[in-house]
């Protein structure tokens, strides 16, 4: 791989990802609520035009004086400078070498706090607390001392920050053009409990004084005051409440998510789906669960591929779906019929993510070996996590920043080969999803299955120097991910063989007319009457 510095990386992949919308996904797991006792945190980036890479930025030396451009990430307007550190971190995707992890999801809020004379967006906040911080503790200090210094230029955001001991959450909205900085309040996910965040605000009261379990800015109160959104003691202060005040979409498109999530992972709870569907008087979700019993990776994954299945809103079940139950609806996301606006259900799994990923760290093996970058592009619930271990010097060129981009198709590129593959599935899902689903269980299986012997040798190497280890994963994350990109590029392959024309080929190559499913023939009888019907003529 080049050698570029790592100005010019970071300068790239701001630009790179300047399309990241407000549609994101993030799940929070402590130490104590996961099997092996990793901490994760999950992130899925989605949007219809956001084109899903792994970046990866090397670690840099810096001279006295030197300064970061700093360009929005979502738009890639260049905001201004701020002052470079001597020493910078490697960062893979949204992990650094030190195994804390960084997520987001975007909320918008009180939109007259918007400072757009500042520096710092969300983005490069992330991205520059992961170039600088060994824990999450100090990814969170270091986020909220440059909006102190520089300002926040974003609308309301929450991030979930992640080192292999603590989870924690943390929101952050501007304190308006008048005034330089942030209002945030950060919250360690207690250990055992999980926790999660889709593009609403979710912190409520917090204790006010418990530095070790949470922290906040000074003025997070007083400005709510000042501002005329709070008018209660400290004690009953909401953050969400004031900087955030709930509509319908937030609980429906938003909340609902959270919801999911926890009622997969908690059913004893029997969460109700009141509030999310907006029942007045519905009691609110908590921030953080314990979960009925500790996740694995696997598990963690399984959460992200959610489309509401068994509940009252499930997707695939509505005339929507289609006769392959579809649980995708194409955009937009409300729309109306006589003057009365409905809307599509906004799941965890959707079409146009770009990428996501589950970040797994663990306390007891060396950096290099213990944080492991679990990435995948397009559709969460038809992709493969593969594993990337974060201490990688070389990026996948499948998955590398340049292979390919959104305007041009290249069966080169992870993102292209993958959006191949869902999007055909999208013409007769809920049969070709069953062959999708066979090889992707095959992959992760086998990536879990070779996991144990794969650290147990790059430990090995560690003790003799730790570049053998580095240099040993690098080319197990390289191979694993390219030869994953073959294999689903076979598998499209064999789908456009098995499906050809409406028809179904079996094992042995014979042909089948299927037809459409008995419920949809009904349905069409339902909507047309006599229409299609036979008739029986009389000669």
């Amino acid at each position: 791989m080049k050698k570029v510095s790592s100005l010019l990386i970071f300068f790239a992949l701001i630009l790179i990802a300047s399309h990241v919308s407000f549609a994101c996904t993030n799940f929070l797991i402590s130490k104590g609520a996961s099997k092996d006792g990793s901490t994760m945190i999950t992130y899925a980036a989605d949007s219809h035009v956001l084109y899903g890479e792994l970046y990866y930025t090397p670690p840099g030396d810096h001279l006295p004086g030197e300064m970061l451009e700093i360009y929005e990430w979502d738009t890639g307007k260049f905001l201004g400078k701020i002052k470079q550190i001597p020493h910078t971190y490697a960062v893979v995707g949204n992990m650094n070498e030190h195994q804390v992890s960084i997520g987001e999801t975007t909320w918008g809020g009180r939109h007259e706090l918007r400072d757009k004379n500042a520096i710092m967006d969300y983005g490069s906040l992330m991205y520059v607390a992961l170039q600088r911080a060994k824990t999450a503790r100090e990814a969170i200090q270091i986020m909220t001392q440059l909006v102190e210094e520089y300002g926040y230029y974003s609308s309301g955001e929450t991030f979930s920050i992640a080192d292999p001991n603590e989870v924690w959450i943390m929101e952050m909205i501007a304190k308006g053009p008048d005034k330089k900085g942030a209002v945030w309040v950060a919250r360690r996910v207690p250990d055992g409990y999980i926790s999660a965040h889709a593009n609403q605000a979710r912190i409520r009261q917090f204790p006010l004084n418990d530095p070790k379990n949470c922290l906040y800015e000074k003025d997070v109160i007083d400005l709510a005051r000042e501002k005329g959104y709070f008018s209660g003691t400290d004690e009953e202060f909401s953050f969400a409440d004031a900087y955030a005040p709930l509509d319908y979409g937030a609980l429906r498109f938003c909340e609902a998510r959270v919801w999911s999530m926890f009622r997969h992972a908690a059913p004893s709870l029997n969460l109700s789906i009141d509030y999310v569907n907006g029942i007045p008087g519905a009691e609110p979700l908590p921030l953080w669960i314990k979960p009925d019993k500790k996740l694995s990776v696997r598990d963690v994954m399984e959460l992200m591929r959610d489309h509401f299945e068994g509940t009252e809103f499930d997707m695939t079940k509505d005339i929507g779906a289609g006769p392959y139950k579809l649980p995708y609806r194409w955009r937009p996301l409300t729309w109306k019929v006589d003057s009365v606006t409905y809307c599509n259900e906004r799941a965890v799994s959707t079409q146009q993510t770009g990428f996501s990923f589950v970040a797994q760290a663990r306390s007891w093996l060396p950096d290099p070996i213990g944080g492991v970058f679990w990435f995948s592009v397009d559709d969460t619930y038809s992709t493969v996590y593969v594993p990337i271990y974060c201490s990688i010097t070389e990026v996948p060129k499948s998955y590398a920043v340049g292979t390919g981009d959104f305007q041009h198709f290249t069966w080169e590129s992870a993102f292209w080969v993958f959006n191949f593959v869902s999007n055909y599935c999208y013409l007769r899902y809920s049969d070709m999803i069953q062959d999708v689903q066979k090889v992707q269980r095959q992959l992760e299986g086998k990536f879990f299955a070779d996991q144990p012997k794969i650290e147990q040798a790059a430990l090995a190497l560690h003790k003799q120097a730790p570049q053998l280890a580095i240099d040993y994963l690098t080319d197990y994350s390289v191979k694993t991910a390219n030869s994953t990109v073959a294999r689903w590029k076979k598998l499209g392959e064999f789908l456009i063989y098995k499906y050809l024309d409406g028809n179904v080929k079996d094992e042995f190559g014979k042909v089948h007319h299927p037809g459409y499913p008995k419920s949809w023939y009904r349905r069409i009888i339902e909507d047309t009457g006599d229409h299609f019907r036979m008739k029986d003529i009389k000669h």
